[in-house]
Protein backbone atom coordinates (compact mmCIF):
# COMPACT_ATOMS: atom_id res chain seq x y z
CA UNK A 1 0.00 0.00 0.00
CA UNK A 2 0.66 3.60 -0.15
CA UNK A 3 1.99 5.59 3.24
CA UNK A 4 2.56 8.72 4.17
CA UNK A 5 6.18 8.46 6.59
CA UNK A 6 8.23 10.60 8.63
CA UNK A 7 12.49 10.80 7.66
CA UNK A 8 13.00 13.41 9.44
CA UNK A 9 12.48 17.33 10.64
CA UNK A 10 10.54 18.49 7.33
CA UNK A 11 10.72 15.81 5.72
CA UNK A 12 7.46 13.43 5.34
CA UNK A 13 6.88 11.61 1.81
CA UNK A 14 4.26 8.59 0.44
CA UNK A 15 6.09 5.62 0.00
CA UNK A 16 5.30 1.60 -0.60
CA UNK A 17 4.31 0.17 2.69
CA UNK A 18 3.48 -3.91 3.76
CA UNK A 19 -0.42 -3.87 3.39
CA UNK A 20 -1.88 -4.76 7.13
CA UNK A 21 -3.29 -7.67 8.76
CA UNK A 22 -5.13 -8.87 11.06
CA UNK A 23 -2.67 -9.86 14.16
CA UNK A 24 -5.52 -10.03 17.16
CA UNK A 25 -8.72 -11.85 17.28
CA UNK A 26 -9.72 -8.12 18.25
CA UNK A 27 -8.30 -6.48 15.09
CA UNK A 28 -9.76 -4.77 12.31
CA UNK A 29 -8.26 -3.83 8.69
CA UNK A 30 -10.18 -0.57 7.08
CA UNK A 31 -9.72 0.91 3.89
CA UNK A 32 -8.56 5.08 4.10
CA UNK A 33 -11.35 6.77 2.47
CA UNK A 34 -10.88 10.34 4.50
CA UNK A 35 -8.15 11.14 6.75
CA UNK A 36 -7.00 14.40 7.67
CA UNK A 37 -3.90 16.42 8.97
CA UNK A 38 -3.70 17.04 12.26
CA UNK A 39 -2.35 19.93 14.21
CA UNK A 40 -0.90 17.53 16.41
CA UNK A 41 0.65 15.73 13.15
CA UNK A 42 2.62 19.52 12.57
CA UNK A 43 4.10 18.67 15.92
CA UNK A 44 5.81 15.98 14.49
CA UNK A 45 6.67 17.21 11.91
CA UNK A 46 8.78 20.42 13.16
CA UNK A 47 9.38 19.42 17.24
CA UNK A 48 9.43 15.95 18.28
CA UNK A 49 10.84 14.44 15.89
CA UNK A 50 13.95 12.58 18.14
CA UNK A 51 10.57 10.38 19.27
CA UNK A 52 10.14 9.00 15.61
CA UNK A 53 12.37 6.56 13.73
CA UNK A 54 12.26 6.87 9.75
CA UNK A 55 9.54 5.09 8.00
CA UNK A 56 7.45 5.44 10.52
CA UNK A 57 3.34 5.45 9.10
CA UNK A 58 1.80 8.97 10.53
CA UNK A 59 -2.08 10.29 10.70
CA UNK A 60 -4.41 9.52 13.18
CA UNK A 61 -7.54 10.84 11.95
CA UNK A 62 -8.98 8.02 9.97
CA UNK A 63 -12.58 7.19 8.47
CA UNK A 64 -13.38 4.23 5.56
CA UNK A 65 -14.78 0.85 4.96
CA UNK A 66 -14.01 -2.21 7.01
CA UNK A 67 -12.11 -4.84 5.32
CA UNK A 68 -11.51 -7.87 7.48
CA UNK A 69 -12.33 -8.14 11.30
CA UNK A 70 -11.05 -10.68 14.02
CA UNK A 71 -13.09 -13.59 15.81
CA UNK A 72 -13.73 -11.13 18.13
CA UNK A 73 -15.12 -8.10 16.66
CA UNK A 74 -18.76 -8.45 16.53
CA UNK A 75 -20.14 -5.04 16.08
CA UNK A 76 -18.79 -4.36 12.79
CA UNK A 77 -18.47 -6.41 9.12
CA UNK A 78 -16.80 -5.94 6.15
CA UNK A 79 -18.38 -2.86 3.94
CA UNK A 80 -19.67 -1.18 6.93
CA UNK A 81 -18.62 3.03 6.91
CA UNK A 82 -17.01 3.88 10.01
CA UNK A 83 -14.69 6.29 11.96
CA UNK A 84 -11.84 5.30 14.00
CA UNK A 85 -10.98 7.68 17.14
CA UNK A 86 -7.18 8.28 17.30
CA UNK A 87 -7.06 6.61 20.96
CA UNK A 88 -6.99 3.09 20.97
CA UNK A 89 -9.11 2.02 23.87
CA UNK A 90 -10.99 -1.59 24.97
CA UNK A 91 -13.89 -0.24 26.82
CA UNK A 92 -13.63 -2.48 29.53
CA UNK A 93 -10.64 -1.92 32.05
CA UNK A 94 -11.70 0.39 34.65
CA UNK A 95 -10.31 3.67 32.97
CA UNK A 96 -12.88 2.81 29.82
CA UNK A 97 -15.44 2.11 32.31
CA UNK A 98 -15.31 4.85 33.71
CA UNK A 99 -14.74 7.14 30.43
CA UNK A 100 -11.64 7.73 30.44
CA UNK A 101 -10.38 6.38 27.48
CA UNK A 102 -7.85 8.11 26.35
CA UNK A 103 -6.22 6.35 29.38
CA UNK A 104 -6.93 2.93 28.83
CA UNK A 105 -5.00 0.46 31.23
CA UNK A 106 -5.49 -1.99 28.31
CA UNK A 107 -3.14 0.01 25.92
CA UNK A 108 -1.22 2.52 28.19
CA UNK A 109 2.13 2.74 27.16
CA UNK A 110 3.86 1.98 30.38
CA UNK A 111 7.16 1.71 29.35
CA UNK A 112 7.27 5.39 28.49
CA UNK A 113 4.76 6.14 31.20
CA UNK A 114 2.05 7.05 29.13
CA UNK A 115 -1.75 6.91 28.54
CA UNK A 116 -3.40 4.92 25.88
CA UNK A 117 -1.76 4.16 22.86
CA UNK A 118 -2.69 6.33 19.89
CA UNK A 119 -2.58 6.06 16.05
CA UNK A 120 0.41 7.35 13.89
CA UNK A 121 2.10 9.07 17.11
CA UNK A 122 5.56 8.20 18.13
CA UNK A 123 7.61 5.86 20.31
CA UNK A 124 5.94 8.18 23.43
CA UNK A 125 2.38 6.85 22.31
CA UNK A 126 3.01 3.12 20.96
CA UNK A 127 4.59 3.53 17.57
CA UNK A 128 0.83 2.68 16.15
CA UNK A 129 1.15 2.76 12.56
CA UNK A 130 -0.88 5.59 11.37
CA UNK A 131 -4.15 6.36 8.89
CA UNK A 132 -2.52 8.34 6.27
CA UNK A 133 -2.72 5.67 4.34
CA UNK A 134 -4.58 3.31 2.41
CA UNK A 135 -5.16 0.98 5.20
CA UNK A 136 -5.14 1.16 8.39
CA UNK A 137 -4.88 -2.24 11.31
CA UNK A 138 -7.64 -1.18 13.89
CA UNK A 139 -6.45 -2.77 17.52
CA UNK A 140 -8.95 -2.97 19.81
CA UNK A 141 -11.57 -2.85 17.27
CA UNK A 142 -14.39 -4.87 18.84
CA UNK A 143 -14.63 -1.34 20.56
CA UNK A 144 -12.83 1.63 18.96
CA UNK A 145 -15.19 1.82 15.53
CA UNK A 146 -17.66 3.95 15.16
CA UNK A 147 -20.17 3.08 12.44
CA UNK A 148 -21.72 5.97 10.75
CA UNK A 149 -24.76 5.76 8.21
CA UNK A 150 -24.32 5.80 4.10
CA UNK A 151 -24.80 8.78 2.55
CA UNK A 152 -23.53 12.34 3.69
CA UNK A 153 -20.02 12.99 2.77
CA UNK A 154 -17.18 12.05 4.89
CA UNK A 155 -16.65 14.89 6.24
CA UNK A 156 -19.90 15.16 7.88
CA UNK A 157 -18.47 12.28 10.60
CA UNK A 158 -14.46 12.29 9.40
CA UNK A 159 -14.49 14.79 12.64
CA UNK A 160 -15.71 12.32 14.78
CA UNK A 161 -11.89 10.86 15.06
CA UNK A 162 -10.20 13.50 16.67
CA UNK A 163 -10.73 17.02 16.55
CA UNK A 164 -14.92 17.50 17.44
CA UNK A 165 -14.22 15.38 20.60
CA UNK A 166 -12.07 17.04 21.51
CA UNK A 167 -13.18 20.55 20.95
CA UNK A 168 -16.50 18.97 22.84
CA UNK A 169 -14.10 17.61 25.46
CA UNK A 170 -12.45 20.72 25.76
CA UNK A 171 -15.56 22.88 26.19
CA UNK A 172 -17.11 20.87 28.53
CA UNK A 173 -13.98 20.66 31.15
CA UNK A 174 -14.45 24.45 30.31
CA UNK A 175 -18.00 24.61 32.81
CA UNK A 176 -19.65 26.39 29.29
CA UNK A 177 -23.13 26.08 29.38
CA UNK A 178 -26.29 28.59 29.11
CA UNK A 179 -25.76 32.71 29.91
CA UNK A 180 -21.80 32.01 30.05
CA UNK A 181 -18.92 33.46 28.08
CA UNK A 182 -16.79 31.71 26.43
CA UNK A 183 -13.47 32.67 25.30
CA UNK A 184 -11.80 30.55 22.61
CA UNK A 185 -7.28 30.84 22.12
CA UNK A 186 -6.53 29.91 19.14
CA UNK A 187 -8.62 29.16 15.72
CA UNK A 188 -7.41 26.24 14.22
CA UNK A 189 -9.29 23.48 13.36
CA UNK A 190 -9.95 22.75 17.22
CA UNK A 191 -10.51 25.93 18.24
CA UNK A 192 -13.08 26.68 15.47
CA UNK A 193 -15.33 23.60 16.79
CA UNK A 194 -14.58 24.79 20.41
CA UNK A 195 -16.27 27.97 19.31
CA UNK A 196 -19.15 26.11 17.43
CA UNK A 197 -19.62 23.87 20.13
CA UNK A 198 -19.67 26.68 23.06
CA UNK A 199 -22.89 28.41 21.13
CA UNK A 200 -24.32 24.73 20.41
CA UNK A 201 -24.25 24.12 23.85
CA UNK A 202 -25.42 27.78 24.99
CA UNK A 203 -23.38 29.89 25.65
CA UNK A 204 -24.32 33.41 25.42
CA UNK A 205 -21.10 34.84 23.83
CA UNK A 206 -18.01 33.04 22.77
CA UNK A 207 -14.71 35.40 21.91
CA UNK A 208 -12.29 33.55 19.80
CA UNK A 209 -8.43 34.71 19.47
CA UNK A 210 -6.44 34.17 16.67
CA UNK A 211 -3.75 36.77 14.64
CA UNK A 212 -4.98 34.78 10.85
CA UNK A 213 -7.60 36.68 9.20
CA UNK A 214 -9.08 33.56 7.71
CA UNK A 215 -9.37 31.71 10.95
CA UNK A 216 -11.21 34.75 12.55
CA UNK A 217 -13.41 35.08 9.54
CA UNK A 218 -14.69 31.77 10.00
CA UNK A 219 -15.01 32.19 13.71
CA UNK A 220 -17.30 35.01 13.32
CA UNK A 221 -19.49 33.13 10.65
CA UNK A 222 -20.36 31.23 13.27
CA UNK A 223 -21.08 33.48 16.17
CA UNK A 224 -17.94 34.42 17.61
CA UNK A 225 -16.78 37.69 18.62
CA UNK A 226 -13.24 38.20 17.17
CA UNK A 227 -10.31 39.46 18.75
CA UNK A 228 -7.12 39.65 16.38
CA UNK A 229 -4.14 39.29 18.24
CA UNK A 230 -1.86 41.63 15.51
CA UNK A 231 -3.78 44.23 16.67
CA UNK A 232 -4.88 44.00 20.77
CA UNK A 233 -1.68 43.75 22.46
CA UNK A 234 -3.20 42.87 25.79
CA UNK A 235 -5.73 39.95 24.77
CA UNK A 236 -6.78 39.50 28.62
CA UNK A 237 -7.41 43.09 29.47
CA UNK A 238 -9.66 42.85 25.92
CA UNK A 239 -12.00 40.24 27.39
CA UNK A 240 -12.28 41.99 30.54
CA UNK A 241 -13.19 45.04 28.86
CA UNK A 242 -15.44 43.11 27.02
CA UNK A 243 -16.95 41.58 30.20
CA UNK A 244 -17.42 44.30 32.40
CA UNK A 245 -14.26 43.71 33.89
CA UNK A 246 -14.62 40.10 34.78
CA UNK A 247 -13.35 38.17 32.53
CA UNK A 248 -14.91 35.12 30.77
CA UNK A 249 -16.54 31.91 33.20
CA UNK A 250 -14.05 29.40 31.10
CA UNK A 251 -11.18 29.77 28.68
CA UNK A 252 -10.00 26.88 26.20
CA UNK A 253 -6.35 27.28 25.70
CA UNK A 254 -6.62 25.22 21.41
CA UNK A 255 -2.67 26.54 21.15
CA UNK A 256 -0.70 24.71 22.85
CA UNK A 257 2.78 24.00 22.64
CA UNK A 258 3.50 26.37 19.37
CA UNK A 259 2.20 29.64 20.51
CA UNK A 260 3.72 33.14 18.97
CA UNK A 261 4.51 35.37 21.24
CA UNK A 262 7.22 33.31 23.31
CA UNK A 263 10.40 34.07 21.50
CA UNK A 264 13.11 32.18 24.15
CA UNK A 265 10.78 28.96 24.02
CA UNK A 266 10.37 28.82 20.07
CA UNK A 267 14.01 29.22 20.21
CA UNK A 268 14.61 26.08 22.80
CA UNK A 269 11.99 24.03 20.92
CA UNK A 270 13.94 24.34 17.35
CA UNK A 271 17.80 23.94 19.47
CA UNK A 272 16.70 20.61 20.39
CA UNK A 273 14.31 19.30 17.42
CA UNK A 274 18.75 19.40 16.02
CA UNK A 275 20.21 17.45 18.95
CA UNK A 276 21.05 14.07 18.47
CA UNK A 277 17.75 12.09 19.27
CA UNK A 278 18.82 10.40 22.93
CA UNK A 279 19.99 14.18 24.12
CA UNK A 280 16.74 15.80 22.67
CA UNK A 281 14.58 13.27 24.15
CA UNK A 282 16.24 14.17 27.29
CA UNK A 283 15.62 18.09 26.74
CA UNK A 284 12.02 17.73 25.34
CA UNK A 285 11.12 15.46 28.93
CA UNK A 286 13.18 17.06 31.59
CA UNK A 287 13.01 20.78 30.45
CA UNK A 288 10.41 23.30 29.60
CA UNK A 289 10.28 23.73 26.07
CA UNK A 290 6.58 25.18 25.62
CA UNK A 291 5.69 28.47 24.74
CA UNK A 292 3.22 29.52 27.14
CA UNK A 293 2.05 32.56 25.65
CA UNK A 294 -1.31 30.87 25.37
CA UNK A 295 -1.61 29.28 28.50
CA UNK A 296 -0.43 32.79 30.68
CA UNK A 297 -3.49 34.46 27.91
CA UNK A 298 -5.66 32.12 28.83
CA UNK A 299 -5.03 32.35 32.83
CA UNK A 300 -5.22 36.50 32.73
CA UNK A 301 -8.18 36.19 30.85
CA UNK A 302 -10.36 34.02 32.50
CA UNK A 303 -12.55 34.90 35.48
CA UNK A 304 -11.85 34.31 39.03
CA UNK A 305 -12.93 31.12 40.23
CA UNK A 306 -13.46 30.14 36.34
CA UNK A 307 -12.64 27.61 34.37
CA UNK A 308 -9.61 26.88 31.91
CA UNK A 309 -9.51 24.20 29.96
CA UNK A 310 -6.31 23.19 27.76
CA UNK A 311 -6.68 20.91 25.34
CA UNK A 312 -3.11 22.26 22.74
CA UNK A 313 -1.01 19.60 23.47
CA UNK A 314 1.87 20.78 25.57
CA UNK A 315 5.23 18.73 26.22
CA UNK A 316 7.77 20.06 28.28
CA UNK A 317 8.45 18.90 31.94
CA UNK A 318 9.34 22.03 33.45
CA UNK A 319 7.31 25.16 32.38
CA UNK A 320 6.95 27.95 34.70
CA UNK A 321 3.37 28.05 35.97
CA UNK A 322 2.03 31.55 37.59
CA UNK A 323 0.67 29.48 40.57
CA UNK A 324 0.73 32.92 42.88
CA UNK A 325 -2.42 33.93 40.54
CA UNK A 326 -3.46 30.61 39.72
CA UNK A 327 -4.09 30.16 43.13
CA UNK A 328 -5.34 33.66 44.37
CA UNK A 329 -8.30 33.55 41.57
CA UNK A 330 -9.20 30.19 42.34
CA UNK A 331 -9.01 29.18 38.45
CA UNK A 332 -9.68 25.57 37.95
CA UNK A 333 -7.66 23.92 35.17
CA UNK A 334 -8.94 20.89 33.48
CA UNK A 335 -6.83 19.13 30.50
CA UNK A 336 -6.02 15.91 28.93
CA UNK A 337 -6.44 13.99 25.29
CA UNK A 338 -9.78 13.81 24.59
CA UNK A 339 -11.45 10.51 25.88
CA UNK A 340 -13.34 9.83 22.41
CA UNK A 341 -15.67 7.36 22.96
CA UNK A 342 -16.80 9.09 26.01
CA UNK A 343 -18.63 11.83 23.95
CA UNK A 344 -19.82 10.17 20.74
CA UNK A 345 -23.24 9.36 21.95
CA UNK A 346 -23.40 13.20 22.84
CA UNK A 347 -22.26 14.29 19.42
CA UNK A 348 -24.11 12.11 16.90
CA UNK A 349 -27.70 14.39 16.93
CA UNK A 350 -25.61 17.12 15.70
CA UNK A 351 -24.06 15.06 12.70
CA UNK A 352 -26.50 12.81 11.42
CA UNK A 353 -29.48 14.87 11.19
CA UNK A 354 -30.76 16.71 8.29
CA UNK A 355 -28.34 20.16 9.58
CA UNK A 356 -24.99 20.60 10.36
CA UNK A 357 -25.08 22.80 13.14
CA UNK A 358 -21.33 22.60 13.72
CA UNK A 359 -20.59 22.93 10.76
CA UNK A 360 -18.76 20.16 9.75
CA UNK A 361 -18.38 20.24 6.08
CA UNK A 362 -17.56 24.03 5.78
CA UNK A 363 -14.25 23.35 8.05
CA UNK A 364 -12.43 21.69 5.70
CA UNK A 365 -10.14 23.77 3.03
CA UNK A 366 -8.41 21.56 1.19
CA UNK A 367 -8.83 17.99 -0.56
CA UNK A 368 -6.38 16.58 -2.06
CA UNK A 369 -4.93 12.96 -3.02
CA UNK A 370 -2.41 10.44 -0.66
CA UNK A 371 0.29 11.66 -3.37
CA UNK A 372 -0.06 15.46 -2.34
CA UNK A 373 0.69 15.39 1.67
CA UNK A 374 4.10 16.28 1.92
CA UNK A 375 2.28 19.61 0.34
CA UNK A 376 -0.89 19.45 2.07
CA UNK A 377 1.82 19.38 5.42
CA UNK A 378 3.28 22.84 4.04
CA UNK A 379 0.05 24.69 3.28
CA UNK A 380 -1.07 23.93 6.93
CA UNK A 381 2.11 24.26 8.60
CA UNK A 382 2.70 27.76 6.85
CA UNK A 383 -1.51 28.76 6.74
CA UNK A 384 -0.69 29.07 2.86
CA UNK A 385 -3.62 29.68 0.63
CA UNK A 386 -5.78 29.97 3.37
CA UNK A 387 -5.57 26.53 4.60
CA UNK A 388 -7.46 25.59 7.90
CA UNK A 389 -8.28 22.25 7.44
CA UNK A 390 -6.39 19.47 5.07
CA UNK A 391 -8.27 16.13 3.73
CA UNK A 392 -6.58 13.32 2.18
CA UNK A 393 -8.31 11.09 0.02
CA UNK A 394 -6.14 7.69 -0.21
Amino acid sequence: MKALTWHGIGDVRVEDAPDPRIEEPTDAVVRMTSTAICGSDLHLYDVLGMFLTPGDILGHEPMGIVEEVGPQVSHIKPGDRVVVPFNISCGQCWMCRGGYMAQCETTQVRDQGKGAALFGYTSLYGSVPGAQAEYLRVPQAHFGPIPVPEGPPDERFLFLSDILPTAWQAVRYADVGEGSTCAVIGLGPVGQFCVRVARYLSAERVIGVDNVPERLELARKHGAEVIDTSRTSDVGAAIKDATGGRGADGVVDAVGMEAHGSPLAELAQRAAGKLPDAVAKQAMQRFGVDRMAAMTTAFDSVRRAGTVSLIGVYGGQADAMPMLDLFDKGITLRMGQAHVKRWVDEIMPAVTGDIDPLGTEDLTTHRMPLSEAPHGYELFKHKKDNCIKVVLKP
